[in-house]
């Protein structure tokens, strides 16, 4: 058992993981953290690094080279991956270096949404029917034989980013024409409407350690692409719904090969039958402030937690989880059309968090009761939509 401090360098291309960085050094390691030049100025929690580093453009071997350098004086011990879109890129380093952790080919079962697609086939767990774009006669096959509407996806954006509805073979042939040398970067698949569930996890020795199972009230798909006001809430536990997703989302760790680490994943429950459909995953803690509504609902900070794990797991220690309670909490996102946005008329006393951002308002609220959540997020969403909503078009890429 290990006592020394370990060094972990962890890489984000975006301003998240406060917590991962705060808890990692609070377990006695040395906190490297590799980041934008651009981001130099965000909130990092500066008492918790020991020294950062700063890439101008990223760029797969000059970052390699970098860090080859940096570990001539720096043994490091572990990578980590903050940010959905670094995923790859730090599988990529880990193998360079050898480094334990997760490896290029178990990294694309969560970020490439085909690959994603094609194992949960295989593995026998339910997907919506799709097709790769890389050969004509099987879009053909596809569009002759799977009714629209369909989805265009591309197949590493994260979130609802890119994706565009297709009613037609002709209108689909106009898109996948449209993307010329890019179609193979992306995927078609059956657009079935229904509720769209997301699993919120960690996973500790290929098993899934803990996880809470809550409901987008509207789906990331409407809310990007119309304009809307985002929701969640905490699933009903002990419901049939909720003790399913559990199991499918233990199925999906499984089969994509998760070791250890923090996890969100999305399924989609089909209006016209009920039945579910695993829509995609990712090693990583979700966003949109997703990981604060469950740390509410539960006692568990995913952030936190994740930490703890990469720290236990190298130093061959038994981590365990902090007390866990089971409450109901519920989220809601909005635009603002003001910069600063004034909440205080929101006095409920089950409100436990608000937004700080500008341009946005946001308020979690947590109670012992799911219909109490689910009737506060309704009356705060038309509050939200008549006096302060602002929207704006949705973006090709998450990253616009």
């Amino acid at each position: 058992m290990s006592t020394q401090p370990l060094n972990f360098i962890c890489i984000s291309t975006y301003f998240k993981g406060e917590d991962f960085l705060k808890r990692c050094k609070a377990e006695g390691n040395h906190v490297y953290l590799l980041t934008m030049k651009k981001l130099e100025h965000e909130n990092w929690p500066w008492e918790a690094i020991d020294d950062v580093f700063y890439v101008e453009n990223w760029n797969d071997n000059d970052v390699i080279k970098g860090l080859a350098y940096k570990y001539r004086s720096i043994k490091f011990d572990r990578f980590v991956a903050l940010d959905d879109f670094d995923v790859e890129n730090v599988a990529a380093i880990r193998e360079h270096f050898r480094m334990p952790g997760m490896g290029s080919t178990t990294a694309r079962y969560f970020r490439d949404k085909l690959a994603m697609r094609i194992k949960a086939k295989e593995e026998g767990i339910n997907v919506p029917e799709f097709t790769a774009l890389f050969n004509d006669g099987a879009i053909n096959n596809y569009a002759d034989n799977v009714s629209p509407p369909w989805l265009l996806k591309p197949r590493s954006e994260a979130s609802a980013a890119g994706i565009k509805k297709i009613h037609s073979k002709d209108e689909l042939w106009e898109v996948v024409h449209s993307l010329g040398d890019e179609r193979d970067d992306f995927l078609i698949e059956k657009f079935a409407p229904g509720d769209v569930y997301h699993v919120d996890g960690l996973n500790v020795d290929g098993k899934v350690l803990f996880s809470r199972v809550s409901k987008y009230l509207d789906t990331p798909f409407e809310v990007a692409h119309g304009g809307g006001i985002f929701r969640s809430a905490t699933c009903e536990m002990g419901s049939k719904t909720e003790k399913a997703l559990s199991k499918m989302n233990a199925e999906v760790m499984k089969a994509f090969g998760m070791q250890f680490g923090a996890s969100h994943t999305e399924f989609i429950a089909s209006k016209a039958t009920g039945e579910l459909f695993f829509l995609e995953t990712s090693s990583r803690v979700g966003g949109a402030n997703l990981a604060e509504m469950v740390a509410f609902a539960s006692g568990v900070n995913l952030w936190s937690e994740w930490a703890k794990i990469e720290s236990d797991t190298l130093k061959k220690q038994t981590y365990r989880l902090p007390k866990i309670h089971d409450k109901y909490a519920g989220i809601v996102v909005s635009l603002s059309r003001y910069e600063h946005p004034d909440t205080s008329s929101f006095s409920d006393k089950e409100i436990v968090w608000r937004m700080n951002k500008p341009w946005h308002i946001g308020l979690i609220v947590v109670s012992e009761s799911s219909e109490r959540v689910l009737e506060l997020l309704d009356l705060y969403t038309t509050r939200i939509a008549n006096e302060f909503h602002a929207s704006l078009p949705a973006p090709d890429s998450l990253r616009e």
